[in-house]
């Protein structure tokens, strides 16, 4: 009972003296005969319930078939349980740690003996001496701070700390048991070389789980969180010699406690340190799949359903300890992958890029670039997602050209023309006056002083289904001018087309031959509500998501009908006719029904390929990035090979086909639902198809371009 009288007045006369360790020293849970009550209750110690927030652990996430491709995280962190993390890990921090843990309560008595005496010498907090329990409420203050200011007051040297600490260390011992708390220290923990928690620092170590720790590297880890930063292996020789003097330091220390042998520390003092420094995988740049990463985490960030604000929304993908299931399909992006590589070389100027789509739900299956993803230009890597929008990280896009011929097309069913009626396209079309054309605000568009040409097109009467198949510009023109310029546009914002930079559609006369920047995630999903018999889909990439406590939320296609079954039909009719009569003749099909739309743009800036079968859609672009209208497709090497000029079906169109042959492998064929012919086939009262209908001239197999004047007069970008 002396000692708690001497203890309390040192307490008081240590606070008039700024001399307060001696009130946080020695009050201790479960020393015998010592008067704990009586020295809490003098200088106002009492359990306080620690606010725990969940440690920060990675996110990871993963595709169709389970397999992880990316991670998220502020703190390399992945949490275990206590029966997986092996003993030997648990005897190791124990013995060097605190040795008592298991036979004291929130504080050791002779622990803070000895820090007393040290502290009172000093006249400051030169010494911790805490507990275990103590080490994991500083954990717990430190990494719950949201500010520098906090961070700064969870680690300062100050007396008022460390009586924060001790009620909260008393609270959690007697929420937890001990083995509890050990779980829970290790798995907070900071080892060094950026790993938090055992499991992780045990992979990034020695490349192992926790659960598999030899007694030299649990020795080491548990070496390591005295001062993970002085010892931390990656930063050199001399760190690592610290770190392998603490692992003896341990090893010595377990032996003398009579916990392993001194034959057994002996030989594990033998062995070198064995540092792997395995790899952290996490963020884009490391991913298999860079861009669909990058399109997953702009699909966490700019949701509000995952917070309130940006901020909170990074917190939670990169400290929430998410498991997020995606819609990529191994097998379709390796097939994306090898047909891009086989055209288009890393270290081209031009980028080649392809997104593919499943019909019916907007999975987004495969996001595929030829040039890979980071900031190294030594490496001709690209830092923006070249496949997506600037609303996932992507840039402005490139002009999609005569793929939006097939919104005109579109149109035309709808108001009623059937697949042969059609009309007289000449060499070159200007607008007959300037209301000829109104955009969806009412505005008169139509410039008659602006001719758009074919150059080597054949003019004449076209249907709607050689006009499509010879993607005869001037034909378009007529035809955008008769179904009407906002009626057009409709159809296309009807079918998710925005432009990739955000901003709103540019609706000139021109809108017909593509004048606005896409991108492949977004004109595949329009063409994949073409195969899905009039039901657009949201692009989706994520399927599912877990959280930390197992809880999962499942996301559901987002889809809405915008064509009539019939309409759809009718347009996979005409776009199927591309590959055996049109632009892709030369080109050929991919052995099942398939049907889709080359596009060019004005001068051969960009090119394009935009197809769907039933069960697949796919978009592939072309350009060059550092500005597709100073940096057109001509005079090209690309793939190793020259090219005078780049249109739609000299690369994309056969990038396109190898990717879906290859993606479709195993796959059986469905076949498009037939025409309606009593509603579309033929023509209407007064068509008059002649000799010329049907004409068309593509591409010759030599990869020359096609002879088509498939390319609007376009703006800069």
């Amino acid at each position: 009972m002396r000692w708690g009288t001497k203890v309390a007045r040192l307490a008081v006369a240590g606070g008039a003296a700024g001399v307060l360790v001696a009130g946080i020293a020695l009050p201790v849970v479960g020393g015998a005969g010592l008067g704990f009550r009586t020295v809490a209750n003098e200088v106002d110690i009492k359990p306080v319930d620690l606010v725990e927030p969940p440690p920060a652990e990675i996110t990871i996430v993963r595709d169709a078939k389970g397999k992880a491709f990316a991670r998220f995280y502020d703190e390399y962190r992945q949490a275990v349980a206590f029966e997986e993390i092996a003993d030997v890990m648990k005897t190791a921090i124990v013995a060097i740690e605190d040795y008592r843990f298991y036979e004291h309560g929130a504080i050791d008595l002779e622990g803070t003996l000895r820090a007393l005496a040290t502290n009172l010498r000093s006249g400051q907090v030169s010494q911790g001496g805490s507990s275990i329990t103590q080490q994991y409420v500083k954990q717990v203050l430190l990494n719950s701070a949201d500010t520098d200011a906090g961070r700064a007051a969870a680690l300062e040297a100050s007396y008022a700390r460390k009586l924060n600490e001790l009620r909260y260390a008393m609270g959690v011992e007697e929420k937890y048991t001990k083995d509890q708390i050990l779980e829970k220290y290790l798995n907070i923990a900071y080892f060094g070389a950026g790993a938090y928690g055992v499991e992780a620092a045990a992979k990034r170590f020695f490349g192992v789980k926790a659960a598999r720790l030899t007694l030299a590297q649990a020795a080491t880890l548990a070496g390591a969180v005295q001062d993970p930063n002085a010892t931390d292996p990656n930063l050199g020789r001399k760190h690592r010699d610290r770190l392998l003097n603490r692992r003896d330091v341990v090893l010595n220390r377990m032996a003398e406690l009579g916990k392993i042998t001194p034959a057994a520390a002996a030989k594990a003092k033998a062995a070198k340190l064995g540092y792997k420094g395995t790899k952290l995988p996490g963020g884009c740049e490391s991913s298999k799949y860079p861009y669909f990463c990058l399109y997953v985490r702009q699909e966490i960030l700019s949701n509000p359903d995952f917070g309130p604000t940006a901020d909170a929304r990074l917190k939670l993908l990169n400290r929430g300890g998410l498991t997020i299931t995606t819609t990529i399909d191994p097998a379709m992006q390796a097939a994306a992958d090898r047909a891009i590589k086989r055209y288009v070389h890393a270290f081209d100027a031009p980028v080649a890029a392809e997104a593919l789509v499943e019909p019916g739900t907007g999975a987004v299956k495969a996001m595929a670039a030829s040039r890979p993803y980071g900031r190294s230009k030594a490496r001709n890597e690209i830092s923006y997602n070249v496949v997506a929008d600037a609303a996932h990280g992507g840039g402005v896009g490139f002009q999609a050209g005569s793929t939006f011929k097939t919104f005109t097309l579109i149109t035309a069913l709808k108001q009623g023309m059937k697949v042969d009626d059609g009309l007289t396209a000449g060499a070159g079309y200007r607008a007959p006056g300037y209301a000829t054309f109104k955009n969806c605000a009412g505005e008169n568009i139509g410039d008659p002083t602006h001719t758009v040409t074919n150059d080597e097109g054949s003019p004449g009467f076209k249907t709607l289904r050689t006009g499509t198949w010879g993607s005869v510009n001037t034909f378009f023109m007529e035809l955008e001018q008769r179904v009407g310029l906002c009626e057009t546009v409709t159809t296309a914002k009807s079918l998710g087309i925005r432009r990739a930079d955000g901003r709103a559609l540019q609706e000139y006369e021109t809108f017909t031959l593509g004048i606005n920047e896409m991108d492949p995630v977004t004109v595949a999903a329009a063409y994949a509500a073409v195969a899905a018999r009039g039901t657009y889909c949201a692009p989706r990439a994520i399927t599912r998501i877990t959280d930390r406590d197992g809880e999962a939320t499942a996301y559901r296609p987002k889809c809405r009908r915008v064509l009539d079954p019939a309409t759809a039909d009718a347009t996979a009719d005409v776009l199927s006719g591309v590959f055996t009569k049109g632009t892709m003749r030369h080109v050929g099909g991919i052995g099942r029904d398939a049907a889709g739309k080359t596009g060019t743009t004005d001068d051969y800036a960009a090119a394009w390929f935009a197809g769907f079968t039933p069960d697949l859609a796919a978009a592939v672009s072309l350009g060059d990035p550092r500005g597709s209208q100073r940096h057109k497709l001509t005079g090209v090497t690309i793939g190793g090979r020259y090219y005078g000029a780049v249109a739609g079906g000299t690369l994309p169109g056969p990038i396109w086909k190898d990717t879906m042959v290859g993606a479709l492998a195993g796959v059986p064929p469905t076949s498009f639902t037939p025409i309606d012919q009593a509603r579309f086939e033929g023509c209407s009262e007064g068509c008059r198809p002649t000799a010329d209908d049907g004409d068309v001239t593509v591409e010759p197999e030599d990869g020359r371009p096609e002879l088509e004047d498939d390319r609007p007069e376009l703006e800069d970008d």
